[in-house]
């Protein structure tokens, strides 16, 4: 048992012996103690007031005093108004670390037949065009999320929901139809994604080019929109897709085609997968179903012009098309029929959507029309709403061809990390060379996103990103590489990592704090789970690589003549950086060897 749950649980007897009752664990906290007091961990005792009856002080110097008794590995302690600052005795650190060695997955909590299972929906993309720079950072997060959630002993299905119908497809359709006179990937040598891509902004020039003609013919702005007869022929083809029309099907089903091997090439780059792979043209079938069955039972109304509508005004919100007046579906829509598929095809516990944002009405909306339409797991759902990303050099704008391309960017990142390895690279072979490029400039992609607050906007820094160092992937790699090559040396030196510690040697005061710094790794596992963040994670590594640099630069490990201190550094190098790639693994990141 790690001595931070030993604590919790003395505590709790602690309290039930003083005050006659125990609080709820959930409300307990521990955490290392601040530097600038005394101690090794601090419990805030705020939480117990209310059955102390007494000041802070008072209740810190009574639980004090039941833990010093009662928790071996506890010598000390120290009251900081409701803090509790307990000192834990320098062989307890020893006993942490070869607890940690003995367990091979550290920090991960495995599932079990009776664990709950989650379904997390990421990416999304339209197969109008290339994943971009947003789908870079949705993707990073729904994988992450999940390897967390995995970690925590939860059984997850990774799903993906392909927007493969809809006008913006049709669009895209019709320029290749118009203009393209017969291109294909292999005839230009394009990815597919791309290639599609480049007739959904030729759609918008054209449309632009309308638009301002019949302004100067007289017509509004919003009636030149509507009467553009791209638009026109656009709409035209979406009703001719639903109903089935042949020819508008058999040139979906190709453009699609070239989408869907565009984009698994990019997923590949990226090492994201999916276990269940939904698509919009599949499902929106049933949320038509479901909505007019909606409607039969008085749950939607239809108004006049045959459009049907859902009434949210007893929930604070406004009116919600769910379908247009020609029939045809919306995103809501959609959405409807993909939920009931997929909790009719899995037993799930749990649906988390990764979605911008800008979609939070979407998501808002959508959890209370599930409710009213009867699905007991409606207001259960999870959006995990993430803010935007940038560039320096401003938003992204697809319809007008300026998208920052997924696979450019990635290109753009492993060449900048080999052009910044410099001359650290020269002794390896040209492949070892481009593999660890790839492994850090997607490694610096990957952290630069994931460090982040998901929740918060952000600015994405190519630059910034792949420096060595800082709070950067290329760090906590090279911190990762440097112990390894620790411990070769040390294994050409005939010296071995031990299995097990003797507790003889005394650590010292940065010794300790490393120790505890990787002792805290299971509770940043926790943490990250419950708040669904990657970025605890990504921050824990950073601070775990920063403190072993430290360490690494005053204390000797291979020249230590002490034999105890030098068994002792060995080992908890090994650990760290063990713990450094099982960390890493969870925001899916690799980790080089050598660099």
């Amino acid at each position: 048992m790690a001595i931070e749950e030993e604590i919790l649980q003395a505590t709790l007897a602690a309290s039930e012996k003083l005050y006659g009752q125990a609080p709820d664990v959930k409300s307990l906290q521990i955490s290392a103690t601040r530097k600038e007091f005394e101690g090794d961990l601090t419990l805030v005792v705020f939480p117990l007031l209310k059955l102390s009856h007494k000041k802070p002080e008072e209740t810190a110097e009574d639980l004090g005093k039941e833990l010093q008794a009662s928790v071996p590995a506890i010598s000390g302690y120290n009251v900081i108004k409701g803090f509790l600052n307990l000192c834990i005795s320098k062989s307890n650190w020893i006993d942490t670390v070869n607890n940690i060695a003995a367990d091979p997955h550290f920090g991960i909590v495995e599932a079990t037949d009776n664990s709950p299972l989650y379904m997390v929906e990421y990416s999304s993309p339209n197969t109008n065009k290339p994943l971009h720079l947003g789908h870079v950072r949705n993707n990073l997060l729904g994988h992450s999320v999940c390897q967390i959630l995995k970690a925590n002993g939860i059984k997850v299905v990774k799903t993906n929901i392909v927007n493969d119908r809809g006008i913006h497809i049709c669009k895209s359709m019709l320029a290749w139809k118009l203009f393209g006179n017969g291109e294909t990937p292999e005839s230009t040598g394009k990815k597919g994604d791309h290639l599609v891509g480049d007739y959904y902004v030729r759609f918008d020039k054209e449309y632009r080019a309308q638009v301002k003609a019949l302004m100067e013919k007289g017509l509004t702005e919003d009636d030149a929109k509507k009467e553009a007869p791209l638009i026109k022929e656009a709409q035209q083809m979406l009703e001719k897709w639903e109903a089935g029309d042949p020819e508008v099907r058999a040139l979906w089903e190709k453009m699609n085609n070239w989408v869907y091997e565009g984009f698994d090439k990019t997923y590949k780059r990226l090492g994201i997968s999916f276990d269940k792979i939904y698509y919009e043209s599949q499902t929106y079938l049933d949320g038509k179903a479901k909505v007019n069955e909606g409607l039969e039972k008085g749950c939607f109304y239809r108004r006049p012009d045959g459009s049907v509508w859902a009434d949210l005004s007893k929930d604070g919100l406004d009116e919600k098309l769910l379908l247009r007046a020609d029939g045809t579906s919306v995103y809501m829509t959609q959405d409807i029929g993909t939920a009931q598929q997929r909790f009719r095809d899995f037993n799930i516990n749990k649906m988390i959507y990764v979605v911008g944002n800008e979609q939070n009405y979407h998501f808002q909306v959508l959890s209370i029309l599930l409710d009213r339409l009867g699905f007991e797991w409606g207001k259960d759902l999870v959006h995990f709403s993430y803010g935007m990303v940038e560039l320096p050099e401003g938003k992204m704008k697809s319809r007008e061809g300026t998208v920052v391309d997924a696979d450019d960017l990635m290109d753009e990142m492993i060449s900048t990390a080999k052009e910044t390895s410099g001359d650290k690279l020269k002794e390896y072979s040209e492949e070892e060379v481009n593999n660890i490029a790839r492994i850090c400039g997607l490694g610096a992609l990957k952290y630069f996103i994931l460090k982040v607050d998901p929740r918060k906007n952000m600015m994405f820094n190519p630059k910034e990103s792949i420096d060595f160092n800082g709070n950067t992937g290329p760090f906590i790699q090279y911190t990762y590489a440097r112990i390894r090559s620790v411990i070769r040396k040390a294994a050409d030196a005939g010296l071995q990592v031990p299995a097990k510690l003797e507790a003889k040697y005394e650590l010292s005061e940065r010794e300790t704090q490393l120790v505890q710094n990787l002792a805290s790794f299971p509770q940043a596992v926790k943490q990250a789970g419950k708040d669904y963040s990657p970025a605890f994670i990504a921050n824990y590594c950073y601070d775990l690589a920063k403190a072993y640099n430290q360490f690494y630069h005053d204390f000797s490990i291979l020249k230590e003549e002490n034999a105890d201190a030098q068994q002792f550094r060995l080992m908890l190098s090994s650990l760290i950086a063990n713990t450094i790639k099982t960390g890493m693994d969870l925001l899916g990141i690799e980790v080089p060897e050598r660099m």
